[in-house]
């Protein structure tokens, strides 16, 4: 795979899954290439969708840090193929002896093992923020342009867009408002708190507050603040990570580590959270195909 593979027009892929849940070394045969995925996210989804589309026939069990159980995990926890294990995060990694173990202490071994644990915000959350359109991610493009949109509709005119945030996802969120036609207004400064709008208004947000009293007003906030790369995991296995965070890969999405590979905002190319590079969707695809090759490759060097 090339650098030009990492991109968000690229994406499609020619595998298919057929895998069932593992749960410990003992429960599932050596003779049946096993997946397991740590993290539960956008990436890891993809993950999934684009190996059940494949001829791998082994197992995908995938961890996730949630208790709850949301739609789009439901929809691939019923699939005959697809193990999912909800509140069940993975731990630590024996990359020796290829077994990942989760908080409660579940051991589960693995062919090859994804890291798709994605970021979390630098910085505690502002006060409103959940009525606040967000980016993180080139996969937040399409909704923010469909929120946009829809402002647009309701009032008649182009919208003022509030944009906070520094770095490269602050930049990428102000491409994507212009060229919706959005007029941004940026600011590096946090804010204390976000305006909401009067009750009844289908605007989710009009402006922000500083911690001096000030304000910027709006008819949209966007929030576009640094994240960091949940890669914890890094460590208890040696995985080499960027100075900036993320486990480093390689255009073929493989750690430092054999058998170990990352995606999604958990990752790092050329130093960059993999997410500000490539759609998810995109990722999945490159991803699953080397996998595959992988898993394939796996009994022919045995055989050999």
């Amino acid at each position: 795979m090339s650098a030009p593979a990492l991109s968000p027009t690229t994406g499609t892929s020619s595998l298919t899954a057929a895998a069932s849940g593992t749960a410990s070394p003992t429960t599932t045969t050596a003779s049946r290439p096993r997946i397991v995925i740590a993290g539960a996210g956008p990436a890891a989804q993809a993950l999934v969708r684009q190996l059940i589309r494949t001829p791998f026939a082994g197992a995908i069990t995938v961890l996730s840090n949630r208790d709850d159980a949301p739609e789009e995990l439901l929809e691939l926890a019923v699939l005959p193929q697809v193990s999912v294990r909800f509140g069940q995060p993975a731990s630590y990694i024996d990359a020796e002896n290829r077994v990942v173990t989760t908080a409660d202490g579940m051991e589960f071994t693995y062919d090859e093992l994804v890291i798709a644990t994605g970021s979390a915000p630098a910085e505690t959350p502002v006060e409103g923020a959940g009525r606040c359109l967000s980016y993180s991610t080139i996969d937040d493009a399409a909704r923010l342009g469909e929120a946009v949109k829809d402002v647009t509709r309701v009032l008649g005119r182009r919208p003022l867009g509030i944009l906070v945030g520094t770095g490269s996802a602050a930049g990428q969120a102000e491409a994507v408002l212009r060229a919706r036609g959005v007029r941004p207004v940026r600011t590096t400064v946090r804010p204390a708190a976000v305006v909401p709008t009067i009750a009844g208004s289908v605007l989710p947000a009009s402006g922000i507050v500083f911690e001096d009293g000030s304000s910027m007003n709006g008819d949209l906030v966007i929030l576009a603040e640094e994240r960091i790369a949940r890669d914890e995991l890094a460590a208890t296995a040696g995985l080499a990570t960027a100075p900036g965070g993320g486990i480093v890969i390689g255009q073929d999405f493989r750690s430092s580590v054999p058998g170990i590979w990352a995606i999604g905002d958990a990752a790092a190319y050329d130093g960059v959270r993999l997410g500000l590079l490539v759609a998810s969707g995109s990722a999945a695809s490159v991803c699953a195909s080397q996998l595959l090759q992988a898993t394939l490759a796996r009994p022919l060097a045995a055989a050999a």
